[in-house]
């Protein structure tokens, strides 16, 4: 029969926790996982994509792969490879990530912090470090820019 398809299920296991369900504590699992309940706690999926549906209300700190926001979340989210905030998305936290995509419409409170992969192809060929020199910036002493704040004079 047609009607019974396991072997285009189980290709795209994806877990689902229903709108009426509610969590409270540490999720994590191997696989995708979509919410469109309630979790409050933190959420693993460190090789696995998260959706946040839009009846979904997070209040963790978010660790996956790829994550994807119908929904509410309050805490910050590390999406290793992508994070998506949809237009119905709302997000108070900071996101850390490779690739961002924010559609015209999503609320957002927090900060970006787009990181390449921590070991790029060119620079381990290369023999370089994977973190960025800081330069510190100096004012030469020739330069027309006083060094202290100018002393007030009135006259």
């Amino acid at each position: 029969m047609d009607t019974y398809r396991t072997s285009e299920q189980t290709r795209t296991d994806v877990a689902h926790i229903g709108k009426s369900v509610v969590v409270k504590g540490e999720l994590s699992g191997s696989e995708d996982l979509f919410v469109d309940g309630e979790v409050e706690g933190s959420i693993e999926l460190h090789d696995h994509s998260l959706t946040v549906g839009p009846n979904g209300r997070i209040r963790a700190n978010i660790t996956a792969k790829e994550v994807v926001i119908h929904g509410r979340v309050d805490g910050n989210i590390s999406g290793k490879d992508r994070v998506e905030l949809r237009k119905s998305a709302v997000l108070a936290g900071d996101i850390v990530t490779q690739r961002i995509l924010i559609e015209d419409g999503a609320y957002f409170k927090g900060g970006i912090d787009i990181s390449k992969d921590q070991t790029p192809r060119r620079e381990q060929q290369a023999g370089h470090a994977t973190s960025t020199p800081v330069t510190p910036v100096t004012t030469p002493s020739s330069s027309p820019v006083p060094a202290a704040p100018a002393s007030s004079t009135r006259g």
